[in-house]
């Protein structure tokens, strides 16, 4: 049986779409007769033991911390990563290193890698130097930016296989000098068993928060997920007024939090369109199907960026596995899930009013609404099924393991 040891930067019990892409490759592998284990680096900040068991899955921890200047700090704690990925290696053997971005853990399972002739597999799921710009913490050719890229740059030389989520890492990879044929894609997909078979709508529920009107259903957009700047919920705010317009009884729920969240209510309290926001918060990841569930439109106004053009989101897959009608901004990672018109519905980014129009279109047409609904679930059925997709990875493992020998034997020459 073959044994892998995924490298993590956190994961579960925290909840995050990291931990939940992280829980499918696990849960598949397992159910392909691989035997796994993981082991976080010091970020993952959750309470726990040393060894932890989540959702039937092993999750070995790293303690300490690393103080010093920016840069310094870093290598203290790739050190501290890489001792502890070593004390895991020598007593548990596995075949294959299978490290998951950010490059710290890349390069932390480097060193343990070449100390143990162990091929590694480094996935990236981001560029973290483009999602730091995304979410505010940083800022694009920053020297911060620029060492970023540099480590993820040395990391995947040295990696025996790289995985990427999406043709658009895959593509900026080539164009930075990484031979195709070392790149393999794996993307984001939906696990089906947990997330394929949409609850009933929860009237009561839908009554308490204001979703009816003159006993009837409104209609509803929805967004569930975290209130990022790259998000464009403040579009989609701004978007409402010309939408209710079009559709009066139209109401927008936004479920979720995070660094913009303050921001984005004080926006939707002076908003015209105020009394037809409703804020509901992060709720525990077992309710989040109530509130797919009251929801007709799922909405993804992403502005356009490097992040929003190069990576593939989750969450608008989860919405077409819900049977939900899906509207996001014409970026390139939305453009790699959907086609207009087809399963989804796209418009122009950073436009209120073309999201407005889309919105209200769509809402129009009805008769329109049966045929995407089940155009998105075919999608998702056949092409980012976790079931199927994660089979692809005995492939890559199989692939590193004569490569990984070749370079041994070369080197040794």
């Amino acid at each position: 049986m073959t044994r892998v040891l995924h490298v993590l930067d956190h994961s579960l019990p925290m909840h995050s779409g990291y931990t939940f892409r992280t829980r499918a490759i696990l849960k598949a592998q397992q159910a392909m007769g691989f035997e796994v284990r993981s082991i976080t680096g010091i970020r993952h900040k959750a309470e726990g033991p040393d060894v932890e068991e989540a959702d039937g899955l092993l999750f070995h921890r790293t303690e300490g911390t690393a103080a010093g200047p920016a840069g310094l700090r870093e290598m203290r704690e790739i050190g501290l990563f890489a001792d502890s990925i070593d004390r895991l290696v020598r007593d548990w053997r596995p075949d294959v290193l299978h490290a998951h971005s950010p490059s710290l853990c890349g390069a932390a399972a480097g060193r343990v890698a070449r100390r143990h002739g162990i091929p590694l597999v480094y996935e990236i799921r981001a560029f973290w130097e483009d999602a730091a710009v995304g979410n505010g913490t940083g800022s694009e050719g920053s020297l911060k930016y620029r060492l970023t890229r540099a480590l993820e740059n040395r990391v995947v030389g040295r990696a025996d296989a790289v995985v990427t989520i999406c043709d658009g890492l895959r593509i900026d990879l080539i164009a930075r000098g990484v031979p195709a044929e070392k790149i393999s894609k794996m993307p984001n997909g939906v696990d089906l068993d947990l997330f394929g078979t949409p609850p009933a709508r929860d009237a009561a529920l839908a009554r308490e928060l204001g979703l009816e009107a003159q006993g009837k259903p409104c209609p509803v957009i929805g967004f569930i997920g975290s209130f990022y700047d790259y998000e464009g919920l403040d579009d989609l705010i701004a978007a409402m007024p010309l939408l209710l317009a079009r559709q009066p009884e139209a109401r927008l729920l936004l479920v979720g939090g995070g660094p913009r969240e303050e921001a984005l209510r004080a926006q939707a309290a002076a908003s015209p369109a105020a009394e037809a926001i409703r804020f509901i918060g992060r709720v525990p990841h077992h309710e989040v199907e109530r509130y797919y569930a009251l929801a007709d439109v799922m909405a993804y106004p992403r502005k356009k960026s490097r992040l929003t053009d190069l990576v593939t989101p989750l969450k608008p897959l989860e919405a077409m596995a819900q049977g939900k009608l899906v509207a996001a901004s014409d970026v390139g990672g939305h453009r790699e899930l959907m086609t207009h018109g087809v399963n989804g519905t796209l418009f122009a980014p950073d436009d209120p009013a073309a999201c407005a129009a889309a919105l209200g279109d769509l809402l129009a047409a009805r008769e329109s609404w049966d045929a995407l609904r089940s155009a998105g679930r075919r999608h998702v059925r056949d092409r980012h099924d976790w079931a199927v997709n994660a089979r692809h990875y005995r492939d890559v493992y199989q692939m590193v393991a004569p490569l990984h020998l070749q370079k041994r034997l070369e080197t040794t020459a």
